[in-house]
């Protein structure tokens, strides 16, 4: 096993923008850490840089205590498992794991035993004898994995390997992933635009963000504790709420455009009176509020029923959206619903986006 280091890492591409931007992280040995984000963030090519399929244009990155920049990547001692499998069509999946180590020159026995162990550890050993295309798409990820597990490598890297699986599979092979790598104890980096994959799997979540690194915090502290609103919308489901806001009651509040001002409920926050800040609230957050005359009217617009819970989407006086997670049985589109958005609940951010820390923190 390693640790990870990327120290000022940049990858350029020729008359194109940054892919990843002056990247510093620290991967510890044996942790299991997720990078996280939309498309075209900079994730994969950062663990394409690690794998060594893509140069590195500034900056270093060490394996170990080892510097890796140009070290051929069949001498990383590193496995990966790919979205697509990467299985050879024409061999059986002993073959298909097998191969790796015979390359290397290893004995017949030992490539066997290894196989084997790994086959068991995965419940594949009946499937042995078959060709990729006898499989389903959850054996072939099992195949894809055990492959890499057969190697012992220092090092593992998924590139979305659940992209291609049902819902179902998925959240199956989350476990079995999360599982595998708890009993290695293997230093794991798991690249996913999958929040929910992201927020299950990781020791340690890397929000990506224009080939820069938001925020690198553990799952919670990330959905609990968002750097800026783009961490903040981009973790959780439905997204959190934002909502314009002033700076009031001589910074110990905020008022909110579509409703009277409210104290915060973790300490004043520097700043001038009126100055603009948002407000995001999480949707599970919101509370209905029938028998309170603060309540504000949201106008539904949109209802989705998820059986012990309500969706709401609607419309604040102040023209604002907002989304709320009820455990309403039953509304109706045109409806007005009673609402309160409670300080307590608030996170509060500047103008510009970043978490506005308390007075006494700053």
């Amino acid at each position: 096993m390693a640790a990870v280091t990327f120290t000022n890492i940049t990858k350029r591409y020729k008359d194109g923008p940054k892919a990843v931007d002056d990247l510093n992280l620290q991967i510890a040995d044996g942790e299991f850490m997720v990078l996280v984000g939309p498309s075209g963030c900079g994730k994969s090519t950062a663990l394409r840089m690690i794998a060594g399929l893509e140069e590195i244009s500034d900056g270093t990155l060490a394996i170990g205590e080892r510097v890796v920049n140009e070290v051929p990547p069949g001498d990383r001692d590193i496995a990966m498992v790919f979205q697509n499998y990467a299985l050879y069509p024409h061999m059986t999946v002993f073959e298909n794991m097998a191969y790796g180590l015979k390359i290397r020159g290893m004995n017949m026995a030992e490539i066997r035993k290894r196989v084997a162990d790994a086959a068991e550890m995965l419940e594949i050993g009946p499937l042995l004898e078959r060709k990729p295309r006898q499989l389903s798409g959850g054996q072939r990820q099992r195949v894809a994995m055990g492959r890499a597990v057969v190697r012992e490598p220092k090092l593992f890297l998924f590139d979305e390997p659940l992209s291609n699986l049902d819902a179902k599979l998925r959240v199956q092979m989350r476990a079995e992933i999360r599982r595998l790598q708890k009993r290695l104890g293997v230093t794991s980096l798991f690249v996913t635009h999958d929040q929910v994959e992201a927020m299950t799997l990781g020791d340690r979540l890397v929000v990506m963000h224009q080939g820069r690194a938001a925020q690198v915090a553990s799952p919670m502290e990330v959905w609990g504790v968002p750097a800026d609103t783009y961490v903040a919308g981009f973790i959780g489901s439905p997204a959190m709420n934002f909502l314009k806001a002033t700076l009031a009651l001589d910074g110990t509040g905020a008022r909110l455009a579509a409703g009277p001002a409210q104290a915060f409920a973790d300490g004043p926050r520097r700043g001038a009176e009126g100055e603009a800040l948002t407000i995001g609230i999480r949707p599970e957050h919101v509370v209905h509020a029938p028998d309170t005359t603060e309540a504000l009217p949201l106008a539904i617009e949109l209802v989705e029923p998820l059986g012990s819970e309500t969706v709401i989407h609607g419309r604040l006086p102040s023209g604002e959206t907002l989304v709320a997670r009820l455990p309403l049985a039953a509304s109706a589109i045109g409806e007005v619903l009673p609402v309160l958005l409670p300080a307590s609940a608030w996170h509060v951010f500047s103008a510009a986006g970043l978490r506005l820390p308390t007075a006494a923190a700053a």
